[in-house]
């Protein structure tokens, strides 16, 4: 495929830009890509995103920051802020009060919403799948409606035996 923009060298960038519900695909070669990037990053840059994390934990008293850690790497939240990355998974976790807004305010939501890789979507549907179940079995219950959150059990039982186990010692 040629380039969209100058039209001489092969396509090795494809682009696809959403602007107000309107589709955009971009082909660039390697040389008009670094253009299209240095534009792109002046509209939206990694300042930008760690411009939201200055004022995270505003709310909170002004020790707490510094006393919050990840249990499994170590990782401080004045780390996440110097660096900004996380150490690990967990980090997640332990942060999740302040990455909720930040996850929300860059994003548009706090988890992933959009394609999903074929080879891991249906894991990922079906996990999705049973946290609703779970989320209506907890209201069935709630509302004393012990047919219906019998119902509820029994069907995630049902997908939870059909799936597969996974070994955890293949990494």
């Amino acid at each position: 495929m040629i380039c969209g923009v100058c039209g001489k060298n092969e396509a090795m960038v494809h682009l696809t830009e959403i602007v107000n519900d309107k589709m955009t695909k971009l082909h660039l070669c390697e040389a008009c890509a670094k253009e299209k990037g240095a534009e792109m990053e002046e509209h939206f840059g990694m300042n930008d995103l760690l411009a939201g994390l200055a004022d995270l934990g505003a709310n909170l008293e002004p020790g707490a920051m510094s006393d919050m850690k990840c249990s499994a790497c170590g990782f401080t939240y004045q780390d996440f802020k110097k660096v900004g990355r996380l150490g690990c998974g967990d980090c997640y976790e332990a942060f999740k009060k302040q990455l909720d807004p930040l996850l929300k305010r860059i994003h548009g939501a706090n988890r992933h919403i959009g394609k999903v890789p074929l080879m891991t979507g249906k894991d990922v549907k079906e996990n999705k799948t049973i946290q609703d179940m779970k989320i209506q079995l907890e209201r069935a219950i709630v509302a004393e409606e012990f047919e219906e959150a019998a119902r509820l059990r029994d069907m995630i039982r049902n997908i939870d035996n059909v799936r597969p186990v996974k070994n955890n010692d293949d990494k």
